[in-house]
């Protein structure tokens, strides 16, 4: 069904009692299928590394691409989500992810010792990106659409640990799979698991019905791409996730290079913070849904992961350049606190965008959000890039404090929005 902007809000909905968690949970599945893909693969890092042959330089641009192809297209999937609705833009975009995938199993993935050209796996991360964006707006809009504003922030966050969810899985299964079957094997499995939520997503997702009361059309200025409360939120979303984009994507080589850990210890490490992140994730959107104190949270958020990196980087710089870490108890330490660093500055994320929605209004979440995963991808992309050249430079004590700066750096930008009625 789709609403033009001349319907106005609040909107009254009258779903089915319980049918709004039926759309959450295949926005979930929507959300953990991309998420395996876009979260674990660079848990494979140290194995693709060696299985394609690729510096750390051209690694760090290789894990940024599917990023680039995800910011690249967030904001076009957005508006098309807010015109055409919820269901056709994930059926679309889930199908023809799972069709890009299968075409890089067959030609982007190394096999009986041929290595393919960069330009195919260069080429197969891009467009999934193009095409995966499309789940993180649509199912967010649905969140917005189905639920009350009372339990929003408990339902985005939920939906929000599909992606710690898919990291955890992520993590778990695609290093054990890259090393018994190859990454053609992965590859497929990813695509099938996109396939298994398109599924869902054909059963159980569709708009609610809607009560709209017509008014004359809202003036541009009024919309999200004009409004600089959204804009600022936006920044502020985006600058927090580069010091999380820095522990998922390089973490596993910082822990391999740096605390000389084995490959299961990596493995533990990484889905720890997965499943960290996802408890906080839903305790968070219930705790701030009860207390109604989202830009609160969010700024005591990027101040203790500010904290938590600044200790980081000096543990680092203690360490010596790693001499020290031969004590296995100063390696556990370091394990601990990356792992609690990640969890802090991946608890925030349905918080965050709820409250963007919100100030949005839910008939324009989908451009809202859109914006704000734009941003986000954007820094996924820029940030494993920059990471390699900050190594070269002054190590990683270098890239730990300037994630801290980060997350300082976002705190103000996360203040108090007005939010649209409900």
């Amino acid at each position: 069904m789709t609403h033009q902007a001349t319907l106005s809000t609040p909107l009254v909905t009258c779903p089915p009692p319980r049918h709004r968690w039926k759309v959450l949970a295949a926005g979930v599945a929507a959300n953990a299928a991309f998420s395996v893909a876009f979260s674990g693969l660079p848990m494979t890092a140290v194995l693709m590394r060696d299985g394609y042959r690729l510096d750390n330089a051209t690694l760090g641009l290789v894990l940024g691409l599917m990023g680039l192809g995800i910011a690249i297209s967030e904001l076009p999937w957005g508006l098309l989500t807010d015109r055409w609705g919820d269901r056709p833009v994930l059926l679309t975009g889930l199908v023809s992810t799972a069709l890009a995938l299968a075409a890089m199993a067959l030609w982007a993935a190394p096999s009986n010792g041929q290595i393919p050209a960069l330009g195919w796996l260069a080429g197969g991360l891009v467009l999934v990106g193009l095409l995966g964006g499309s789940v993180n707006g649509a199912s967010g809009r649905a969140v917005m659409l189905w639920f009350a504003d009372g339990e929003r922030g408990l339902a985005m966050s939920i939906r929000q640990t599909a992606v710690p969810l898919g990291g955890g899985i992520g993590a778990l299964l695609l290093p054990a799979v890259a090393l018994q079957h190859g990454f053609a094997a992965i590859y497929s499995l990813l695509a099938v698991l996109c396939l298994l939520a398109a599924l869902l997503t054909w059963a159980w997702v569709h708009e609610p019905a809607l009560t709209t009361h017509r008014k004359p059309a809202t003036a541009a200025g009024s919309g999200p791409l004009r409004d600089p409360r959204i804009w600022r939120t936006v920044a502020g979303i985006g600058i927090l996730c580069a010091p999380q984009f820095a522990v998922l994507s390089f973490g596993t080589v910082f822990l391999h290079d740096y605390g000389h850990a084995g490959l299961a210890t990596i493995t533990a490490a990484m889905a720890l913070v997965q499943v960290g992140a996802m408890v906080m994730r839903v305790w968070s959107g219930r705790w701030t849904d009860q207390r109604r104190n989202r830009p609160a949270y969010l700024r005591a958020c990027s101040g203790l992961s500010a904290a938590l990196f600044a200790g980081l980087a000096l543990f680092s710089a203690l360490a010596d350049g790693g001499q020290l870490l031969a004590s296995p108890l100063l390696r556990a330490s370091l394990l601990v606190l990356l792992a609690i660093c990640g969890i802090c500055v991946s608890a925030w994320h349905g918080v965050a965008y709820v409250q963007l929605a919100s100030c949005a209004g839910a008939q324009r979440s989908g451009t809202a959000l859109a914006m704000a995963n734009t941003c986000v991808f954007s820094v996924c992309f820029v940030t494993p890039l920059a990471l390699p050249h900050l190594l070269t430079l002054q190590g990683w004590p270098l890239v730990w404090l300037l994630a801290s700066g980060c997350a300082l750096m976002a705190r103000p930008l996360l203040a108090s929005t007005k939010v649209q009625p409900k």
